[in-house]
């Protein structure tokens, strides 16, 4: 680092602040890291020693690098054959290999080795994952600490600030009171105005950060270190800083870069192959071939099969093969049916299902339908009910109107069933009819009975499937006419002659091995020696045996089976290829054939294979052979060979690759246009325009021999089989109608055709054109073999955030450490930046055998991604890293300034609107008879109750079975008030005004208790008792709250003074300075002598203590004044008067919830029911069935008691109907709580529980804070909560827009409840402190008589309250004082009347400053973004969101199986950016449960933030995304 040799402590006083300054610009956006950088490096270098003479600069920017102890070196390409040619079985298909490649991606990985830097190695937990008995031994790295030591060792690189901050301890309460969360200079609630850093003299208040701090040697921080410095590697495309948009957020368009290669070359000119010659003696139709070798050459072998071990298993004669498909058509026409009703006619589809080891039944087949003039349907025998890609094939029988499969005996007995025998409904398949062929089934057509053999039409003859990109198979099909033409064209292009031997590898269903070994063959009357997938995998070298011994003219091959055969070859030495003419590769037009065919040749040169035997060829299902090498003579040149540079390709420019050798691509030609035939190259997108001569398009042919539509769909069609390709003037160049190829390629010199990739495989990135198996290619490069199997990898892109990303996936070997797939994911990363120059998104290792396979072995890619983006895929490992390639998002925009004091203000109006506010009834003018209203104080009521109603019950308290355990009548209470008076003068010595805290469970105790310290002139302090189970994590906050109270005794049961004391107490905190305990359970008799009354009304009531969700714990001083104000507006708010019931289901012990468990029915004198939370733990049904039982018609309740009935009762509204709940009494209930409502719970609560008789109009919310507990109540009077739909994109500008439901990017409010009377509220923007207009966004200040009257301090510091409490505004009405709430919210009036008859204005809360996360300049709300989070996956059952060093770290707790934990980071990742145009930093999954959440329901995203950096969280996974 560049502060290396620089004692940041030892700097002057005035450098480390503009290096604080500099931090915060940083962290808020305001300057790039590159400025940052270069800025601090300025004002480092006067202190740097001289030795270092080293730029500053210049040693900030790491790059991204994998660790060089990992591969000391490249392993050299000959060493590395030898290696390969020992590999098991496993390894084999290699058919991406290239040796130019590899030293390519080695030389790459080299030069990322030299920056030497690592990537955070992800954290799993032990127990997860153990999926395959293999894993079982080998143990898991990433949980222990010893793969810290990487860690460490790069520890020196960790930024100065943290270096610096991490151990200095001002760093954490500054950080804290700033809110680093937030950074927002008005968003904490102690640094309201000025936004000044506050220092140590803070500790003296009462506003105190739960927060640990982090050890500098915390593993968690230091991986989000590695992670912060690896993200400071420059993104391509740089980014403008800012831009303004009208409203719509755009995404950045990277700017064209001048330097881009363009096209420069002619138009081209249509290629035209050699014509199609006539011979005499080529049949009229295909099946009149057969038809004379059947009976001319009846003895000629047709077709020889092989069994499993690759022995000759039986040979069909042509004679047979003919005899045996007339059977079968005459069978099919004859005989399924009756005679006046048949179940097939000609021209009806028929399914052939067949497995690949069998060729001889499907070739019978496959004829006897062109003989009986029906359409064969060739498809993939299903295995299993889900098969990959099942139903695609159900909507291709669907589209083709099948409704018969012809199949064989073994097949169909092998065909999975249903339990009563019949063969199972596929997914998505109609229903079938299915015919056995074998012979014995077959009828021997009458003597009568000819077929028809017309000569070739335009009726279709077959139809072959065809997957798209998208996983849709469509049908093919494929005229008469055509399937002859092809032949004819193959036949002259290959030089077929008659009673020439074939040897096929290939799929006979579809395809080159179709077209070659199926219907070529019979016209020529070739001898076909069909060897199947089966036999290959077991013998490699079979079909090279084949040819040897059949003394083959041609065979037909995949690169893969040339791997194969290559690397079985040392088993077999006397094998002889001489006999070959043509070799043809099917898949010639991989662009990494090459080297496959090279290297094929250089193993079998010595065994009579000769360069110009080798044809490569490029097909299309729709436009069938496009193209094929031409047999040449001995000694021919050979031709030559394209080399193009890689850049230039993804810009779809050819450019002869000069400069980087490791950025190249190596093309073969696929030989010259097929016979008869006219080729283009168009452009691939947009209409059909001919390319230049040097742009890469997709090859179009105009050919009679070639697919004819897609079958039953002819809207996809008419883009496929009928394009006109256009000049570039936009005119037609013809009106004859091109086949489009899905390959991508260009006309070389000599008319020869390349073809460089195909449609399905392309991958466009920001404008620039990918290719799939090449990037598959460069990540085999990169030496998997310890990892990942060769022939397991998936390629695909998935659209996020408006462009292409590019995700891999790959089958981990069993036996892979996590560090060595972590090292090979993170190599693949940087080879793929450097030789491709694109991110990638996602790179994702699946167990082995997970990831689902096509039928003849290959990864089923279209499911596979499918898979991926349900979160159904179960990665073992996984590496996001969306920082480096997601380089369009929208910038953030300056903020615009708010209304200030040069705005116009006329009467109520701001700039043309009326200003934001609005007030509940007015207090004094309510005729209020009630005795009550004498008494100033509480204390006072509560005797003056005692004597004038002695009797009355003011509190029931009831237990989990809904018994009332314990209940109060106003003198009962009294009484009780007066013993604790008595204990507390007698035992306590208590002094006039000292703090006594209250620590009791929710129940009557607590109430009098308090009490009994009005009596005595204390002032209460209720503090939530510790658990029992869990004291480490609970009683640490009640001995903070007891020492920053400096309570003088603590009034307690008998069970918890025990606990106070055990020894279990005294492991967490120090037991010994506890104050004076007295237990209440047991009181003396006494009365005290006098009942204090306190001088005037202003003096304290009591203490309010909370602790927030930003983790900050709180004491506000409530007065007399505004205990006596708050009941009383509540009482007239909710009409509480002394013959009413309440049920209370909530905390007592902050908030609201404490005034209306406390205090309320002493003022009011209502019966309040106490029902405690922790009683619904045992008894769900209890306060519902509480409800029923009493009428109750207003009860109150916190989120989480809603939350837990809502989850755990939804599903037992019968039950409970049938037990007789019915809650149509409920006239209102409300949630009591201090933040925004949680529409999404409301609603649900309302909708399950109407069938129990619930009014949709009864549940409403409060909304309080802590400068005033109660600021809105729907009551009775005034009109139902309203709601509206904003614009999230607006609400992170601080606007509001109001849209329409549905609407994109809509987010809806609903008002918190009514404006209690005697409350005002003002809209105030908090930087200008300015008064703002309807509608708009700004904080929510509030003047009413029972605010509180400040925050408790020991010292008595006062200036924080002033800002709090009294804050005038900065324009307008300066002199009302107003209390900041600190939550942003906006008033709307609405066209409802309230109770006066006038519009109703309604408060919107959005949500609390101090949450709020500044990210890239904008304020997002964390539960907008836990939002979606939790509808990313059904597993996700909760999450939290909050930042750490301006990264956003996002937690889910998983409620699904272990192995799901990985499926969620691309979705929460995917999600996040969508929604909220935010990357993750760090994705935390962890177990149900783990996020904490208070009393109200609320989370508490700063403990988890503190738990996590201090690595306390035990995680099942930790993502560190890139």
């Amino acid at each position: 680092m560049a502060d290396r040799g620089v004692d940041l402590a030892a700097l002057p006083k005035e450098v480390r602040e503009q290096l604080a300054e500099l931090e915060l610009e940083l962290s808020e956006g305001d300057i790039t890291q590159k400025g940052y950088e270069k800025k601090r490096a300025k004002l480092l270098a006067p202190f740097v020693p001289q030795t270092q003479n080293v730029d500053v600069s210049i040693k900030l920017t790491l790059g991204l690098s994998s660790d060089p102890t990992s591969n000391p070196n490249a392993v050299p390409v000959a060493a590395s054959r030898q290696h390969r040619a020992h590999r098991s079985g496993g390894t084999r298909d290699d058919r991406y290999r290239s040796d130019i490649h590899t030293e390519a991606v080695q030389a790459a990985l080299a030069r990322h080795k030299e920056e030497k830097m690592a990537l955070p190695m992800p954290t799993k937990r032990r127990s997860a994952f153990v999926q395959s008995p293999a894993e079982n031994c080998t143990p898991p790295g990433g949980s222990s600490s010893e793969d810290e030591g990487s860690l460490r060792r790069r520890q020196a690189a960790i930024s100065a600030m943290l270096a610096q901050n991490l151990q200095s301890p001002e760093y954490w309460i500054n950080r804290s009171v700033q809110s680093s969360s937030t950074s927002s200079s008005a968003s904490s609630t102690l640094s309201h105005g000025d936004g000044k850093t506050h220092n140590h003299s803070q500790g003296q208040t009462s506003v105190i950060f739960l927060s640990t701090g982090v050890p500098a040697h915390s593993r968690v921080s230091t991986k989000i270190q590695q992670l912060l410095n690896t993200l400071k590697r420059p993104k391509r495309p740089p980014l403008s800083e800012f831009f303004l948009d009208d409203f719509e957020e755009i995404v950045e368009v990277p700017q064209p870069d001048p330097n881009t290669p363009r096209p420069e070359g002619r138009q081209m000119i249509p290629v035209k192959g050699e014509p199609l010659g006539v011979v005499s003696n080529w049949p009229p139709a295909l099946q009149a071939a057969l038809a004379r070798w059947g009976a001319t050459q009846a003895k000629s072998p047709a077709l020889t099969a092989l069994d499993i071990t690759g022995k000759p298993l039986y040979t069909l004669t042509y004679g047979k093969l003919w005899s045996r498909s007339l059977k079968l058509a005459y069978t099919l026409l004859n005989k399924l049916g009756t005679k006046n009703e048949p179940v097939l006619k000609p021209g009806d589809r028929v399914a052939l299902v067949y497995p690949n080891s069998d060729p001889g039944m499907f070739w019978v087949a496959f004829y006897g339908c062109l003989l009986a003039e029906v359409i064969p349907v060739p498809i993939e025998v299903p295995l299993s009910r889900k098969d990959a890609g099942s139903q695609q094939i159900g909507f291709l029988l669907g589209s083709c109107g099948v409704g018969l499969a012809l199949t064989s005996e073994v097949c169909l007995k092998g065909l999975p069933k249903t339990q009563n025998g019949e063969i199972m409904q596929f997914k998505g398949w109609p229903l079938l009819k299915w015919v056995v062929t074998d012979t014995k089934y077959l009828t021997k057509p009458s003597k009568d009975w000819q077929p028809h053999l017309p000569t070739a039409n335009t009726d279709t003859a077959y139809i072959e499937y065809k997957a798209s990109k998208e996983g849709t198979v469509m049908g093919v099909a494929v005229s008469k006419i055509s399937m002859l033409t092809h032949c004819q064209a193959l036949t002259q292009a290959c030089n077929y002659c008659e009673g020439e031997t074939l040897v096929n590898v290939l799929d006979f269903k579809k395809d080159s091995g179709l077209w070659h070994g199926v219907l070529t063959s019979v016209m020529n009357r070739i001898h076909t020696i069909s060897v199947p997938y089966s036999v290959m995998k077991a013998c490699p070298l079979s079909w090279v045996q084949r040819v040897h011994v059949h003394k083959a003219r041609v065979a037909l091959v995949k690169c893969r089976d040339l791997h194969w055969a290559m690397m079985a070859h040392r088993d077999q030495k006397d094998t002889n290829l001489s006999s070959l003419r043509m070799l043809i590769v099917a898949d010639g037009a991989n662009p990494w054939s090459v080297s496959s065919c090279d290297a094929f040749l250089n193993v079998f040169q010595s065994h009579g294979l000769t360069p110009e035997m080798i044809c490569p060829c490029a097909s299309s299902p729709e436009a069938m052979t496009v193209a094929i090498r031409r047999p040449g003579a001995q000694g021919t040149p050979l031709p030559a060979r394209a080399v193009l540079s890689m850049a230039g390709l993804s810009h779809g420019v050819i450019r002869v690759n000069t400069e980087d050798k490791n950025s190249a691509l190596t093309v073969q030609d696929v030989g010259h246009v097929m016979p008869g035939a006219l080729m283009c190259i168009v452009k691939p997108d947009g209409p059909p325009m001919l390319c230049k001569t040097d742009e890469i398009g997709e090859i179009v042919l105009n050919s009679r021999a070639g697919g004819t539509m897609y079958y039953g769909l002819p809207g996809v069609t008419k883009n496929t089989f009928e394009v006109i390709p256009v000049n570039s003037g936009g005119t037609p160049i013809g009106d004859v109608p091109f086949k489009r190829t899905g390959l991508l390629g260009f006309v070389g010199p000599g008319s020869l055709v390349f073809v460089v990739g195909k449609i399905e495989g392309l991958l466009s990135v920001s404008g620039r054109r990918h290719n799939a198996d090449d990037l598959v290619a460069t990540a085999l490069a990169v030496e998997p073999v310890k990892t990942i199997y060769r022939g397991r990898i998936a390629v695909f892109s998935v659209t996020v955030f408006y462009d292409e990303r590019v995700v891999i996936v790959a089958e981990q070997r069993p036996d892979a450490n996590e560090e060595d797939s972590f090292q090979w994911m993170s190599r693949v990363l940087q080879a793929i930046d450097s030789i491709h120059q694109v991110g990638l998104y996602c790179l994702a290792l699946v167990p082995a055998n997970t990831l689902p396979k096509t039928p003849l072995g290959g990864i089923h890619v279209s499911e596979t991604k499918q898979h991926f983006l349900e979160g159904s895929l179960h990665p073992c490992n996984i590496l996001m890293c969306p920082h480096t390639c997601v380089t369009n998002l929208p910038k953030p925009r300056q903020k615009q300034p708010g209304i200030g004091p040069a705005s116009i203000m006329v009467g109520n109006l701001v700039a043309g609107k009326r200003i934001a506010q609005a007030s509940g009834r007015d207090l004094g003018l309510i005729d209020d008879q009630e005795q009550s209203r004498k008494h100033q104080f509480l204390s006072e009521a509560l005797q003056w109750r005692a004597q004038t109603d002695p009797d009355q019950v003011l509190y029931m308290l009831l237990n989990a079975k809904g018994v009332a355990v314990s209940t109060a009548t106003c003198s009962q209470l009294h009484k009780r008030a007066e013993k604790i008076t008595a204990a507390l003068l007698e035992r306590g010595g208590i002094n006039t005004g000292d703090n006594v805290v209250l620590l009791y469970p929710p129940g009557i105790d607590l109430i009098a208790s308090f009490y009994g310290c009005l009596y005595a002139g204390c002032i209460p302090v209720t503090v939530r008792p510790p658990h029992p189970q869990n004291l480490a994590a609970t009683l640490p906050t009640v001995r903070m709250i007891i020492d920053v109270s400096k309570a003088a005794c603590i009034l307690t049961t008998q069970t918890l003074m025990k606990i106070l004391r055990s020894k279990e107490a005294a492991g967490c905190v120090n037991v010994k300075t506890w104050p004076n305990i007295i237990d209440t359970d047991d009181l003396p008799r006494k009365r005290p002598s006098n009942i204090y009354k306190p001088p005037t009304a202003e003096m304290l009531a009591y203490l309010d203590f909370s602790v927030s969700t930003t983790g900050m714990l709180t004491g506000v001083k409530i007065s007399h004044s505004a205990v006596n104000a708050l009941c009383r507006s509540i009482k007239l708010q909710c009409e509480l008067y002394s013959s009413r019931q309440i049920a209370i289901c909530m905390d007592p012990y902050c908030g609201l919830g404490f005034v209306l468990w406390c205090m309320s029915s002493v003022y009011s004198g209502h019966q309040s029911i106490l029902i405690p939370p922790m009683e619904l733990e045992t008894s769900l049904p209890l306060w519902l069935s509480t409800l029923s039982q009493y009428k109750i018609r207003d009860t109150f309740c916190s989120y989480s008691v809603m939350e837990l009935c809502t989850k755990g009762l939804g599903t037992q509204t019968e039950a409970l109907k049938a037990r007789g709940v019915n809650l149509s009494c409920v006239r209102s209930c409300v949630v009591i709580a201090e933040e925004r409502p949680r529409l999404a719970l409301t609603q649900s609560f309302s909708k399950l529980f109407k069938d129990l008789g619930l009014s949709p109009r009864a549940v409403s919310t409060a909304f309080g804070a802590r400068v005033n507990l109660a600021i809105c109540l729907q009551g009775t009077a005034g009109p139902d909560p309203s709601t509206v739909y904003v614009d999230m994109k607006s609400l992170r500008h601080d606007r509001v827009r109001l849209v329409e439901r549905g609407a994109p990017q809509s987010l809806p409010l609903m008002e918190s409840g009514t404006i209690l009377p005697g409350v005002r509220v003002i809209i105030v923007n908090p930087e200008t402190r300015g008064p703002l207009g309807d509608s708009h966004l700004g904080e929510i200040w509030v003047n009413s008589p029972h605010n509180a009257s400040g925050y408790y301090t020991i010292y008595g510091e006062e200036s924080l309250q002033g800002d709090h409490f009294n804050t005038r505004l900065s324009f307008g009405d300066t002199e009302t004082l107003w209390a900041r709430t600190g939550y942003l919210g906006f008033v709307r009036r609405t066209e409802l009347l309230d109770a006066r008859g006038d519009r109703h204005d309604a408060l919107f809360v959005v949500g609390s400053l101090d949450e709020t996360l500044e990210l890239r300049g904008l304020r997002y709300h964390p539960i907008d973004i836990e939002t979606s989070v939790s509808r990313a996956h059904r597993s996700i059952a909760e999450s939290a969101v909050f930042t750490w060093t301006n990264l956003l770290v996002v937690v889910v707790e998983l409620s699904g199986s272990e192995q799901e934990a990985l499926d969620l980071v691309p979705l929460v990742t995917n999600v996040v950016l969508k929604e909220h145009h935010l990357i993750v930093g760090v994705v935390v999954i962890v177990d149900p449960g783990v996020i904490p959440i208070n009393s109200r329901g609320e989370k508490q995203r700063m403990h988890l933030r503190d738990s996590f950096l201090a690595d306390q969280l035990d995680p099942i996974y930790v993502a560190y995304n890139m």
